[in-house]
């Protein structure tokens, strides 16, 4: 047998008849399931060879197999994204809606977010305690993950406590947070407000910025302190922030104030207090 034979036979070896196919009257081959032809006949040389192939079932079974493969590198992504497990199944689908505007807003943003990439557009949250400024930046972050992107939300003082940690070259750790299409972080203002802390702060900021991606930053702090920082470095800080990202204030009530009034009325009634 020459090699062109041994192919062919090889071939014919891997297309055996399965347990899901039958035979019906005129020979042909069908699926069990969806009764489409399972096989064919082609013509290699002066040889003809019966092949598989792909029936409804079949394709639906690669379908499957796609929507799990992406499922699951969705998962990975938001496991790589969000401090907080819970994180992950904040999403605008259970927004309450306490500020349509808001929400809608930030939801454009998230569906532009192509858009918003290429021209290095980012957001500046800023608003009181509780107002729901890191719930829609997870919003924002789960949506595009959905859509194909990658992102990742932390905030200043848990990445300076990672960049302070034994073995960790601080220029390599700033530099890998530009990997991810769209950088979060949460609650400036909150971390010390020491120079060391605040050099670090810029050089995150600036190489963000330098690197022409996007960012979200949410913040309690007001117009009032944007627009007179406290310190020169507060103010590099402030201006590199608005060069990138336009602002939006939050002013609806505190979520966390009704969350917390919601089930503590929930528990008297169980309690009958």
């Amino acid at each position: 047998m020459n090699g062109f034979d041994s192919v062919i036979a090889s071939i014919a070896a891997k297309t055996k008849p399965s347990e899901t196919e039958y035979r019906d009257e005129d020979g042909t081959y069908r699926c069990l399931k969806c009764n489409a032809k399972t096989r064919t006949i082609i013509k290699l040389s002066d040889k003809e060879i019966e092949v598989h192939c792909a029936c409804k079932c079949d394709e639906q079974k690669s379908q499957e197999f796609k929507d799990r493969e992406k499922a699951e590198l969705i998962d990975r992504k938001k496991r790589v994204c969000f401090p907080q497990r819970a994180m992950r199944e904040w999403n605008f689908e259970n927004d309450d809606r306490a500020n349509p505007r808001f929400s809608d807003a930030m939801a454009r943003y998230a569906d532009q977010f192509g858009d918003f990439l290429k021209e290095s557009k980012g957001i500046l949250m800023y608003g009181p305690v509780g107002t729901g400024k890191s719930f829609y930046a997870a919003c924002i972050a789960n949506r595009i993950i959905e859509n194909g992107y990658s992102a990742y939300m932390s905030n200043f003082s848990t990445l300076v406590n990672s960049i302070q940690a034994p073995g960790v070259d601080k220029n390599e750790f700033i530099s890998s947070l530009n990997r991810y299409d769209l950088l979060i972080i949460d609650d400036l203002g909150t971390e010390r407000t020491s120079e060391y802390m605040q050099e670090i702060v810029f050089d995150i900021i600036d190489k963000r910025c330098t690197s022409g991606l996007p960012m979200i930053i949410t913040t309690n702090l007001t117009s009032e302190d944007f627009k007179n920082p406290d310190s020169i470095m507060m103010e590099r800080i402030c201006d590199r922030i608005l060069e990138r990202c336009f602002p939006v204030e939050i002013k609806c009530g505190s979520r966390r104030r009704n969350e917390a009034k919601k089930s503590y009325m929930d528990v008297k009634l169980r309690l009958g207090l």
